[in-house]
């Protein structure tokens, strides 16, 4: 598979292997995701009209998926915002590093998959939204 050299958020459409007693979709880390998986975690129980605050990461990648539910992930890669309406198991959204993004909009009984391509790591966040503008201003002077 050939993944987006830009490195901009973008859809991946997952393998979806379809039976009479149920289907089945898998990710293989590097295959279908352009990242090393290092890291999983799942985002569920959010109570209705509660969102997933903002933050990009300086090194790490993601990739999230909507389990169950649906959700609405927003990105800003520093000139352009965009959202992105996650609601099949077989559709995942790649965001790059430097990229903020915050999630909203779960619907009741959403799960929110998350993989990364490192392992935690509290200094990697940028949580204010001005630092990681000047942080991406920096990397375009």
């Amino acid at each position: 598979m050939e993944f987006d050299v830009n490195k901009t958020a973008h859809l991946i459409e997952l393998p979806k292997v379809k039976d009479p007693r149920g289907n089945l979709t898998f990710i293989e880390s590097e295959i279908h995701v352009p990242f090393r998986v290092m890291r999983n975690y799942w985002i569920y129980d959010v109570p209705s009209g509660m969102w997933r605050d903002g933050h990009a990461f300086i090194e790490q990648q993601e990739f999230l998926v909507a389990l169950s539910g649906s959700f609405d992930v927003v990105v800003n890669d520093g000139e352009r915002e965009q959202t992105f309406h996650l609601a099949r198991p077989q559709i995942g959204l790649y965001i790059p590093r430097l990229t903020w993004r915050h999630i909203n909009n779960f619907s009741t009984n959403s799960v929110a998959l998350v993989l990364t391509s490192t392992y935690y790591n509290e200094d990697d966040y940028i949580t204010d939204f001005e630092d990681f503008m000047t942080l991406k201003n920096q990397q375009h002077g």
